[in-house]
């Protein structure tokens, strides 16, 4: 049974590709091909932090009431 691709996996093997279609010594049929896998990692990895922060936008705090998340600016205060 295969298991799901991590974000972190994702996004080495995504990196891998941007490397050799710079190098631009690949074919063009390999090139595309490459191309093509890089999109549906861009993709996943653009749904993965799409999830993430819609987790982050609220917190459980100590009593388990669910809170808005404040973000720190940069002046370290919360907004």
């Amino acid at each position: 049974m295969a298991t799901e691709q991590t974000f972190a996996e994702a996004m080495a093997e995504l990196e891998s590709i941007v490397q050799k279609l710079e190098q631009g010594e690949v074919p063009l049929e390999e090139a595309i091909d490459l191309y093509k896998k890089g999109m549906e990692l861009s993709q996943f990895c653009h749904t993965k932090l799409q999830n993430a922060e819609q987790q982050l936008i609220s917190v459980v705090n100590e009593s388990g009431e669910k809170k808005p998340f404040e973000q720190i600016n940069d002046r370290g205060q919360a907004e």
